[in-house]
């Protein structure tokens, strides 16, 4: 800062640095009353969901995942029927595995079953 020597700068430089550090306060007050708003737990818990719906790598894994899950469960189901033998169980259990590796691998296959099934009649079609 630079040398004062008459009162009136001396007076001047007073009130600019009032001035100064009641913008200051104000523009501190603000950021504080920010922080304590961005760190209450509904707030965290708000923006944790936002961010994690916004996503949609994470959307898709969890279509993804949830269709091969049901996929695994349902062939385990129709394979083992009402049977209580314990061969075709662990069978039903592996096959639940299998598919559900499967779809969960390879989404994009068996999200729309009837593109591709059209897809497959258009080829088998273009064959003959």
């Amino acid at each position: 800062m630079r040398k004062i020597n008459s009162t009136t700068s001396l007076r001047d430089a007073i009130v600019y640095l009032e001035k100064k550090q009641v913008d200051e306060k104000e523009l501190l007050k603000e950021q504080l009353h920010l922080a304590y708003n961005g760190m209450r737990p509904i707030n965290l818990i708000k923006s944790t969901f936002k961010e994690a719906t916004a996503s949609m790598n994470l959307n898709e894994s969890i279509l993804s995942t949830s269709l091969g899950l049901a996929s695994g469960y349902l062939s385990k189901k129709i394979f083992e029927g009402a049977s209580r033998n314990p061969i075709k169980r662990f069978f039903g259990s592996v096959l639940m595995f299998a598919i559900t590796s499967l779809v969960a691998k390879k989404p994009d296959a068996f999200k729309s079953p009837e593109r591709n099934f059209w897809i497959l009649s258009k080829s088998h079609q273009v064959r003959e």
